[in-house]
């Protein structure tokens, strides 16, 4: 089956996982991905959960990926780097700002290398942040508690929450991919490479969804309400008799329909109940009202109710029940995944069903410097007595070699 992003070779010089959500996206697609590492490997590989001492975690999010090592401190492994540059469509880091422009790969002389190259970076604050931004050390918690997200993440009165994932990074992942995708179309018609500089917490700010109009079109600071919605009613997570149930009623229609569905069509008769906006007004009148209907029957008996109403609803699963769902597993979310140094491992699939170029996973995650010597000779054309003076040097370093 043809890949979507077939010929389009991307240097990944990311790390940890902003980036390496990106290759990823892009190996998904069928792109050439070359991971670079350091000698110690990426940091990602000491995080858990382990199997016999070797990062899942690591694995999970580099699949379909050629992994080569490169010790970024020595004069010969730069050269290599400029040679892949060269070679190259797309080259991705999220490094700290100013560490590429240390090494001698700003996107000036990336560019003179090759005019054609995607440059693209990942960082915390954005490659052009002020000074007193640009050089913080950011992980997902920082952009997580900068760009107000756990500001409006938690119960009502409570404590500020981190979401459950690492949202700072995955999403930066996902527009850096955005935008490397619109780069590649913009250079298919004009012929021209160009920077992309992403930074974590614009794209937690960019799905802030309507927290920044609400204060600026009101005046009132946006604050956590559990899973309550803060303009619709009711949308939120209710308690059932024996778990909970997610109940997100969209419309003055679907109200109707819930309120004869949880037998109280009285409610939707009252004025002040009639119409959202009026429910909202009324909200802390009316939600006691339907937490207690709601805690009368079971969670699958809820199910079943509202089911039959044709309403929105679903309980609240756990991630094993999210792995064993028959669905989940129709739509190959969950992938079996047969890694060299590990064994069998279930991951999680790709999500871009697309009928004549899915996204899927079809390599394991490179061991330490699997294909350096592959990349070396193949791509740029080295003879082996220089990879083996490299291997020697330590500059370069390949899987299986005396040094393992």
């Amino acid at each position: 089956m043809p890949k979507a992003l077939e010929n389009v070779r991307v240097l990944d010089l990311g790390r940890i996982l902003a980036a390496p959500t990106t290759s990823m996206i892009l190996g998904d697609l069928g792109a050439e991905i070359i991971h670079v590492e350091p000698p110690w490997g990426d940091d990602s590989r000491t995080f858990g959960p382990f199997v016999d001492g070797k990062s899942a975690y690591y694995v999970s999010i580099n699949r379909n990926k050629k992994g080569i090592v490169l010790d970024l401190k020595k004069p010969e492994a730069r050269e290599i780097v400029h040679d892949l540059i060269a070679v190259s469509d797309v080259l991705l880091e999220n490094f700290r700002v100013g560490t590429m422009e240390r090494l001698g790969f700003s996107y000036e002389r990336a560019h003179a290398i090759n005019p054609r190259i995607i440059y693209a970076s990942i960082s915390g604050f954005g490659n052009d942040a002020l000074p007193e931004y640009a050089n913080r050390p950011a992980y997902d918690l920082v952009a997580q508690a900068f760009s107000g997200l756990m500001s409006i993440t938690g119960t009502e009165g409570g404590p500020p929450v981190r979401v459950g994932s690492s949202i700072g990074d995955v999403m930066a992942g996902h527009h850096c991919a955005i935008a490397i995708l619109a780069a590649l179309w913009h250079r298919e018609r004009t012929g021209q490479g160009q920077r992309v500089d992403i930074a974590m917490v614009d794209s937690l700010i960019y799905m802030l969804e309507n927290a920044i109009v609400r204060y600026t079109v009101s005046g009132q600071i946006p604050h956590a309400l559990g899973t309550r919605h803060p303009t619709i009613v009711p949308f939120q997570v209710f308690r059932t008799a024996d778990g909970w149930l997610s109940v997100p009623i969209g419309n003055d229609e679907l109200w109707v329909r819930y309120c004869q569905a949880i037998e109280r069509p009285d409610l939707a008769a009252l004025p002040r109940f009639q119409t959202n906006p009026s429910r909202v007004e009324h909200a802390d009148e009316l939600l006691p009202i339907l937490e207690e209907v709601m805690a009368t029957k079971a969670t699958g008996e809820w199910l079943s109710i509202l089911a039959r109403h044709e309403l929105p609803c679903s309980q609240i699963n756990t991630i094993d029940q999210v792995v064993h769902d028959p669905n989940v597993n129709h739509r190959k979310m969950v992938v079996d995944l047969d890694q060299p140094d590990i064994g069998r491992l279930k991951i999680a699939g790709s999500s871009f069903h697309m009928s004549e170029t899915p996204g899927e996973v079809r390599e394991h995650a490179p061991l330490l410097g699997e294909h350096t010597t592959q990349v070396l000779t193949d791509l740029l054309g080295y003879a082996p007595e220089r990879v083996a003076a490299l291997i020697t040097s330590g500059a370069v370093y390949q899987h299986g070699t005396s040094q393992d």
